[in-house]
């Protein structure tokens, strides 16, 4: 068999699912939108609408979460038709493996490392920073040397704090997927609660004059506030990495991939509109806005319930991508691209333990010792990479006759949604700066060498 046939050899849907069987089916479609929310609902929502309101938007802050929506929706509908059809562990690296052959299938996983480990690290140090200010509040002083990355010329040490909460998390995940989910549906709950609360109490300090001029940059900001809150829905396509693990998986991945994305449109949507009635755009451009806004109506009260909030939304997001991530890994040792121990499932509590240690290991040492503030980029390019080729798969997916999804979710208008949605993938990639190009360039190099020195000779292809 010659380099080139070997590199593109398609796995088989069939060995997937006979291997996946030891991962036990526990999900429903509403943990998977309890699960979708937790990724994507963090504490953008306590900023984003007010900032880029501020800076972009204007009260067209609302148009611009509608626009990015539908872009995210198309997206979602081939992530949806995907884990429909092949509800197997591993997201975008088994579909690419089954659909475009190993070595896509590969470099999608190594992308996929980036959303899912970066973005992990990166909310870990927030986290922190936010637990750190809220214990504060009740006059507990924690020592600097212990709230930062390795930094001694600064004072900082680790961020031991960021350590303990990924900690925690993978002791939740070890202990089986229905206890994690019943700690995630909680804090989901929890989050959403301090949301609905803040529109409830915000609708009656909103004043109409506040909205006027309702698009003050014009139609360009508002398209401009639509490419940067693109972002704060990136994590719904971490529910198709849960598709080994769900009861009646054609019917409930679809629901809990769309639904995860028509709920936080309805809330990102429904918080842009009452802060920007309740204080002018103008005024919006501050650290915490949603907090500012309350203060300006004199809603003090509310402030530790706000932190309670993003503390909240911080945890599930980390808790949902550390088990995505857990899950990646185990596919990819799976099929023998990285050590096999990784691809191992826990009898007792029927979860891929090593894949979980490992994760917890590289995420906490980023979050503990590593400054993440210009790697966050990365998490963007990783996404958008496997958006496309999921967007673009769906064409050769559907003429593959031995891939039936003849009840499954079907994305509709079929060939020219999924190619709209390439396309749109295309141009948010290149909007990203070329500094995060060449950061991307690196990994990637560095993804290939891993691959040709190790996994190309250890694939269960092979065999």
């Amino acid at each position: 068999m010659g380099l080139g046939t070997r590199l593109f050899r398609k796995e088989s849907l069939e060995r997937y699912l006979q291997q996946d069987q030891r991962l036990a089916k526990t999900l429903t479609a509403k943990d998977l939108i309890a699960l979708g929310v937790g990724a994507v609902i963090g504490t953008g929502i306590f900023i984003l609408p007010g900032t880029i309101a501020a800076l972009h938007s204007g009260p067209a802050i609302t148009l611009s979460f509608m626009i990015a929506a539908v872009v995210c929706a198309v997206a979602a509908m081939c992530y949806a038709e995907f884990s429909s059809a092949l509800p197997v562990a591993g997201s975008a690296y088994s579909y690419g493996n089954i659909i475009f052959g190993e070595l896509i299938g590969w470099l999608l996983g190594w992308a996929l490392f980036l959303e899912y480990m970066l973005s992990v690290a990166a909310v870990s140090t927030g986290w922190s920073a936010y637990f750190v200010s809220f214990i504060e509040g009740f006059g507990v002083h924690i020592p600097k040397a212990i709230t930062g990355s390795f930094d001694p010329a600064h004072g900082t040490y680790i961020n031991l704090f960021a350590v303990l909460i990924v900690t925690l998390i993978s002791v939740l995940l070890m202990s089986g997927t229905r206890s994690s989910t019943r700690i995630n549906n909680l804090m989901v709950t929890i989050k959403i609660g301090v949301v609905l609360l803040f529109l409830v109490v915000g609708i009656f300090y909103v004043k109409s004059s506040n909205w006027q001029p309702f698009m003050p940059f014009g139609v360009s900001g508002v398209f401009k506030g639509a490419s940067l809150v693109f972002f704060a829905y990136l994590g719904f396509d971490c529910v198709s990495a849960s598709a080994a693990e769900v009861k009646n998986p054609q019917k409930n991945l679809p629901i809990g991939i769309i639904g995860t994305l028509v709920i936080c449109t309805l809330l990102y949507i429904l918080v842009a509109f009452v802060l920007t009635g309740m204080v002018s755009y103008r005024e919006l451009n501050v650290a915490n806005p949603v907090a500012f806004a309350l203060q300006v109506v004199h809603q003090n009260w509310f402030a530790g319930l706000l932190s309670l909030g993003a503390l909240a939304g911080m945890f599930t997001m980390m808790l949902t991508m550390t088990y995505s991530s857990s899950r990646l890994v185990y596919s990819i040792g799976r099929d023998g691209l990285l050590p096999k121990m990784l691809g191992k499932i826990e009898t007792r509590h029927q979860t891929p333990i090593n894949s979980v240690r490992v994760v917890t290991v590289i995420i906490a040492t980023l979050g503990g010792l590593v400054s993440l503030d210009q790697l966050t980029n990365l998490v963007n390019i990783g996404t958008l990479i496997a958006f496309f080729f999921m967007s673009i798969g769906v064409i050769p997916l559907r003429k593959r006759k031995d891939i039936p999804n003849k009840d499954g979710f079907k994305v509709p208008l079929y060939p020219w949604l999924p190619l709209l949605s390439g396309l749109l993938c295309l141009f948010m990639l290149f909007e990203l700066p070329a500094v995060t190009w060449m950061a991307a360039g690196i990994w990637f190099i560095l993804g290939l060498i891993i691959y040709f020195s190790y996994g190309l000779k250890h694939s269960r292809l092979n065999d």
